[in-house]
């Protein structure tokens, strides 16, 4: 069979640009806010039931000194990270800008200065695209009623409160600083909504109808055509966003398959959480990411600064090692998507393939001894082989009768190439 007549799966087209987004497949979530105060997870006010005159306390004593967004930028660059997205809003309310329409920003604060300027100009001087989380939930605004994730959900006062509250008011809130971030920021690459919640026995839930989503979308492409939406208005735009777990294969919506990002901590909460310790290693890191190209979606890997406004050095720790694989590695990660369904890959082992080159990448996630073989469909059309680290060539044999190709390798794997990629020239 011709490579052209192989089977390439494509995402179905969307609203927005995704063409860079396809591409450059690896980003840089962060999550920050006043709850990087207190340390022990983004959610606290609500895990915590805390009152917003308890809570408080963080915004008297937000105070940000050693942030540095130029030293956040290098390190999300020097990862070969290509785009960030940053929490405008988290669910707390507090904005990380100087809004308009809020007191309850960085601005406020004895910080007393704009966030988030600065962090858009230190990311887009090192050539990385821009992406805006905002919450579409608010446990600080006056008219935002109670839900199953509102931190007052069991304080029956604070319920009763409800009666007096204009969720409408809320929605207009919401609207407003949308229009304000894109509008500011022209041209934002990505806007990150987050999330619709469902109802339960004690309280309705809110999704599309109450954000309005349908005029909110309008009001982003009149600002914006090009930009990229999420799929937590619960309108499907340009993006689907699994989160905390690997699909099985390319994300589909109703059989068909979609632009899709994997958003993941490195540990087990987005915010900063002093004391938490289930770190993922650079090596599992890494097969997310491959895993995640290997099967045509992105990887959002997120950090949770400190309340000083540094990365946590177990966050740095991983940043280096994911750079130092992709300073070498990077050409199967890039441009690449997942391979053709004719291809059989071998076992413990991805493929991703890049079809503008016309390359194949075999991600090798455990070094077998003597040789690797590839069979069927993919020996047809092996031209050349190399280590991709350091451009090696890897000679092979190739049975016509049995279509297979066999690699010898090695005893021992490349230096430096914690997972060895050999890169396959195709005919």
């Amino acid at each position: 069979m011709r490579l052209e007549d192989l089977t390439l799966i494509k995402p179905a087209p969307t609203p927005g640009d995704t063409s860079w987004f396809t591409h450059d497949r690896f980003g840089m979530f962060i999550h920050w806010g006043l709850y990087a105060l207190g340390a022990r997870h983004e959610w606290v006010k609500s895990h915590e039931r805390i009152p917003t005159e308890v809570y408080d306390k963080y915004f008297r004593h937000f105070d940000p000194d050693l942030y540095d967004p130029t030293l956040w930028a290098d390190a999300a660059k020097d990862a070969g990270m290509k785009y960030f997205v940053i929490t405008t809003k988290h669910h707390e309310g507090f904005c990380l800008w100087d809004s308009a329409y809020t007191d309850y920003k960085s601005t406020n604060t004895p910080y007393g200065r704009d966030i988030l300027t600065p962090m858009v100009d230190a990311f887009r001087s090192r050539g990385l695209r821009t992406g805006f989380y905002h919450s579409l939930l608010d446990w600080h605004h006056p008219d935002y009623t109670v839900d199953n994730c509102h931190p007052m959900r069991d304080n029956a006062d604070y319920i009763a409160g409800d009666k007096d509250r204009d969720l409408n008011r809320y929605v207009e809130y919401l609207h407003n600083q949308t229009e304000e971030l894109l509008k500011r920021y022209d041209p934002v690459d990505i806007i990150w909504f987050d999330f619709s919640v469902g109802a339960s026995d004690r309280f309705p839930g809110k999704g599309k109808e109450v954000w309005h989503s349908e005029e909110l979308i309008r009001k982003i492409r009149s600002i914006n055509p090009n930009i990229m939406i999420d799929d937590r208005l619960q309108i499907d735009q340009d993006v689907k966003t699994p989160e905390q777990y690997m699909p099985d294969g390319w994300y589909t919506v109703n059989g068909v398959p979609v632009v899709w990002e994997g958003c993941h901590t490195f540990s087990g909460s987005w915010g900063y959480y002093r004391d938490e310790q289930s770190w993922k290693s650079v090596d599992q890191l890494l097969k997310m990411l491959i895993d995640s190209v290997s099967m045509g979606g992105n990887l959002l890997l997120n950090v949770g600064p400190t309340g000083r406004g540094e990365f946590d050095e177990r966050a740095y720790k991983r940043l280096r090692g994911i750079g130092k694989w992709m300073k070498r590695h990077s050409r199967s990660i890039y441009g690449c998507t997942q391979a053709p369904l004719e291809f059989e890959c071998p076992r413990d082992c991805r493929y991703t393939y890049n079809p503008e080159t016309k390359r194949l990448y075999l991600h090798m996630y455990s070094w077998p001894f003597g040789k690797i073989r590839l069979t069927g469909e993919v020996a047809e059309h092996v031209d050349y082989i190399q280590i991709l680290s350091d451009a090696s060539e890897m000679r092979f044999s190739y049975n016509a009768e049995n279509r297979t190709v066999d690699i010898p390798l090695p005893v021992y794997k490349p230096l430096g190439a914690d997972i060895p990629v050999l890169e396959i020239f195709l005919k």
